[in-house]
């Protein structure tokens, strides 16, 4: 394959986004120069590439809109939720378990990992540091130790694999061009193997070492000042709440959730407004009841789904359609907004259940507007994509710079499965370095197709492995710029120190991982 000087010009621009990356600076300026200078090169027009730049992200835009409107969703439900203190409940009856300080560290990261599942790990830390982390250090786990089950379970392994939201198989498989449920269920194994090789590392060298003291008992000062004031610092990256972890930039000015202050008591209640305490005690029974129904029809919902899904994908039993993960979960959000807005505002819901989609998409493009000129940027490198993206004319041959460029020295790729399936893994980690770990999906799924072919790996096999290194990356557990800090400040431990513990047990995870990738694959 000859290259061309736009081939050249595509392969600077992404050679400048990994610099930056790795400068631990946005990436936004880079992509939107390089798509500019790609179609100028191409198409020798310079107004045509000005309104390249505007093509790629309405592309990129119409591709990725139905992850935006899903994390949107599921944040108003959750607005709704803590409106009405449900989501207190939801977890309380957790703290019961904690009887020691091994029991309180598996009881953290499964229970985090559980609602990450679900509802992301950004919304679900807050509600986890401020419930379940004081019960776990009255246990004798230490503030490290529950910060490392929490970064491990939420910001690692839920959002890795994003089994049941599915945005960042999405993001893969539209520069994969495989299943995106295909990369799911692999993403997902191997998250389960890095989660489980770097919880147990990291117990054998921060958690069994520590001998329980009188100090570990109370949270102590910085500990409750952090619990007591969640809402300002959830960031605004979904990913760590779902689309990414939130680079520093994002939690400083991270998304002020419009709730009321809330205080959490001490069996485990919800929260409840100043408000409320002012009704009458049958208006505060009312109350109870609607945050208890559905602190227990929310969670019941979802795993009823998660079931069907998984009937649908492993069974004949029930039908579920390629890709209908996203919808059904979006759509069940969507009702049951409905219905906590409904028992619980009646008059007003049809005001408040029209707040919380707007707060919830105002979210989604605060956590996932610096994807679209990322991806766009991407897109213009894939055939299926650049001819749109350039307006070439119809029946034009549209260029794929991207694999063109692999297919040009493709004689040099040595055919090593191992040897690529650590490239591809490095790149995710590379991409995971701006410190949102999703931003870079659409391009490490691209790469995955390109090598597979050297790699005798399938495509779906690579972009898992890239997905991976990416989320574990710039998710949450590696770098401090990403929600680790969030991660860190909830539990009133240095950012910095924890980081270094989970270091070698996550990326001695990555590698295991890939490897049995290989192996079983």
């Amino acid at each position: 394959m000859e290259m061309t000087p736009a081939h050249w010009v595509y392969l600077a621009g992404l050679a400048s986004l990994i610099i930056v990356m790795v400068a631990r600076k946005n990436v936004v300026v880079p992509a939107i120069v390089a798509t500019f200078l790609t179609a100028v090169t191409f198409t020798g027009s310079v107004p045509g590439g000005v309104a390249s730049v505007f093509r790629a992200s309405l592309v990129a835009a119409s591709e990725l809109f139905n992850i935006f409107l899903i994390i949107a969703l599921v944040t108003a439900m959750l607005a709704a939720l803590r409106a009405i203190g449900a989501e207190h409940r939801m977890v309380a009856p957790f703290r019961r378990l904690m009887v020691n300080g091994p029991i309180a560290y598996l009881v953290l990261f499964v229970v985090t990992y559980v609602f990450a599942l679900f509802f992301w790990p950004t919304p679900t830390l807050a509600l986890i540091a401020a419930i379940l982390l004081p019960a776990a250090i009255r246990a004798g786990l230490s503030p490290m130790a529950g910060a490392i089950a929490i970064a491990i379970a939420g910001q690692g392994m839920a959002l890795a694999s994003d089994y049941v939201i599915g945005v960042a198989p999405a993001l893969s498989a539209s520069g994969a061009k495989v299943s995106a449920d295909l990369i799911a269920d692999r993403a997902l194994v191997l998250s389960w193997i890095v989660g489980i090789v770097a919880l147990s590392m990291s117990y054998l060298m921060t958690v069994r070492r520590r001998r329980p003291s009188l100090a570990a008992a109370d949270p102590g000062p910085e500990m409750s000042a952090s619990v007591a004031q969640p809402a300002e610092l959830i960031p605004a990256g979904v990913a760590a709440g779902g689309g990414s972890g939130g680079t520093s930039e994002q939690l400083r000015h991270g998304l002020a959730t419009k709730q009321p202050p809330r205080e959490a008591l001490d069996d485990g209640g919800p929260a409840v407004t100043d408000a409320v305490l002012d009704d009458d005690s049958s208006d505060q029974r009312r109350h109870d009841r609607r945050a208890k129904l559905f602190a227990v029809l929310v969670p019941v919902a979802f795993g009823a789904l998660l079931v069907y899904m998984l009937l649908g994908r492993f069974t004949h039993l029930v039908s579920v359609d390629d890709g209908a993960g996203a919808p059904l979960v979006g759509g069940l959000a969507a009702l049951l907004l409905l219905a906590v807005a409904v028992t619980s505002d009646r008059v007003r819901s049809l005001e408040s259940c029209a707040e919380h989609i707007v707060e919830g998409l105002s979210f989604a493009f605060k956590a996932m507007g610096v994807v679209i000129p990322i991806a766009g940027f991407v897109f213009i490198g894939i055939s299926d994509f650049s001819g749109r993206i350039m307006g070439l004319a119809e029946g034009t041959t549209a260029p794929g710079f991207l694999f063109d460029a692999i297919r040009s020295v493709e004689q040099h790729i040595p055919n090593n499965p191992f040897v690529i399936i650590f490239a591809v893994l490095l790149a995710g980690m590379t991409v995971g370095l701006d410190g949102s770990g999703w931003a870079g999906l659409p391009l490490t799924g691209s790469l995955s197709e390109a090598l597979s072919p050297h790699a005798g790996v399938d495509t779906a096999t690579l972009a898992a492995i890239a997905q991976n290194g990416a989320s574990w990356t710039g998710g949450g557990t590696l770098v401090i710029w990403s929600s680790l800090i969030a991660v860190a400040t909830f539990c009133g431990v240095s950012v910095v120190d924890l980081a270094r513990k989970l270091f070698l047990p996550v990326v001695t995870g990555l590698v295991v991982s890939a490897v049995v990738a290989v192996i079983i694959w």
